[in-house]
């Protein structure tokens, strides 16, 4: 349990879905000071060489932004829009749930206060959610027997960057393939020094039978990675200069848990990592989470039975989460990477066209977008729908 909200982590992004829930919120304007607005998604070879670039958000004619943002930017533009709407005493830190009671009218959560600043053993309310992440202890006692995290076998570096912009300054790009390595790189803050540079968020990927320690802020070691980056010179960026300044750098696990065939229980449920914790390939993780709250408002509001609201949320919500899962582990967006590394052998090509053809490549991405919820007819007729 934290004492203290701290901006803690990396870079996420919000594809168009997210951002769709938080602007409706009225965030769009606190996004735009802490967050870069993303205008492509590229996609490159180790060599550097090009192969397949699309627009993002309101740059591909979507009616919302997609943005990049540190993660603790996120949590903490969330923490004080809460505060300031409902109040600074609704927020109470150094609280670890570690279980939860139901008597059929109400429901209890147990704490404990091993940070030394919790002020209650426990609290009583109509509802309980449980968003207490990948090791989620409501999830334990909802599923007390089930097996470990699912290891990837693959194992990720991640680090923040202060640099020159690269591209349009607004890009995020992938390049590489999981054999050799692979590197996605994209802009997190705008101007961080008065002078146009930006902070980079960058992440390493590298297949290994080793698992990585599963944990949010587990130091990464340089030497274990860079070897494979050391010559990624490229005419819009420098990589392993990009590593060598990096203010930090973390080391995470590829790790997800297999899909719950249900979340809610009486008057309790899941959101979020808790409920659906999947790889970190497709940018979805984050944007999964604020679709499960707002599914979650929307039950709420529809239904006086918070039971009946809570099982109608489950089942808008369990479902499509568990496809976005099965297709990170098997087909998320980079598996362009993988399939031109394949035709090529790894090796330059001449022509991009006579690998792989642009429709071919848009039918992959344009896949995930539907399972993940934020093709434009999709989200088209969501809107449409309320």
């Amino acid at each position: 349990a934290a004492a203290e909200i701290r901006p803690l982590g990396v870079g996420i992004n919000l594809l168009p879905h997210a951002s769709k829930t938080l602007c409706g919120l009225r965030l769009e304007d606190g996004l735009r000071e802490r967050a870069v607005e993303t205008r492509e998604n590229l996609f490159y070879t180790r060599h550097g060489q090009r192969i397949f670039g699309e627009p993002c958000g309101r740059h591909a004619g979507f009616d919302w932004p997609q943005f990049s943002i540190h993660r603790g930017d996120l949590h903490l533009l969330l923490l004080e829009t809460a505060r300031q709407r409902l109040g600074d005493d609704r927020v109470l830190l150094g609280h670890r749930c570690t279980g939860l009671d139901q008597d059929g009218g109400a429901v209890t959560a147990r704490f404990a206060r091993d940070s030394g600043s919790g002020t209650a053993d426990s609290a009583r309310g109509d509802i309980l959610i449980g968003c207490d992440g990948f090791h989620s202890a409501v999830r334990k006692q909802f599923y007390p027997d089930e097996p470990a995290a699912v290891y990837g076998g693959i194992n990720l570096w991640r680090g923040v960057t202060r640099a020159e912009p690269f591209l349009t300054g607004a890009s995020v790009a992938r390049a590489g393939s999981l054999k050799t390595g692979k590197f996605l790189i994209y802009p997190i803050r705008n101007d961080i020094d008065g002078a146009g540079r930006q902070l980079i968020n960058w992440a390493a990927e590298i297949e290994s039978d080793t698992r990585a320690p599963n944990d949010w802020n587990t130091p990464g070691r340089m030497e274990d990675f860079f070897h494979l980056f050391e010559d990624w010179h490229f005419d819009w960026l420098d990589i392993p200069a990009l590593i060598r300044n990096a203010d930090m750098i973390l080391e995470y696990p590829m790790v997800d848990r297999d899909p719950l065939p249900r979340w809610t229980f009486g008057r309790a449920t899941l959101l979020g990592d808790a409920a659906h914790p999947m790889y970190p390939r497709g940018s979805n993780g984050a944007g999964q989470a604020i679709l499960d709250a707002r599914a979650l408002s929307d039950a709420l509001a529809a239904n006086a039975d918070v039971e009946a609201a809570l099982a109608a949320y489950d089942g808008v919500r369990v479902g499509a989460t568990a496809e976005v899962v099965r297709t990170n582990r098997t087909t998320p967006p980079d598996a362009i990477l993988k399939e031109v590394c394949e035709r090529t052998g790894d090796k330059p090509f001449a022509r991009i066209e006579d690998v792989i053809s642009a429709d071919e490549m848009a039918a992959i991405t344009n896949r995930y977008k539907k399972v993940a919820g934020y093709d434009r007819q999709s989200l088209a007729a969501k809107t449409a729908a309320g």
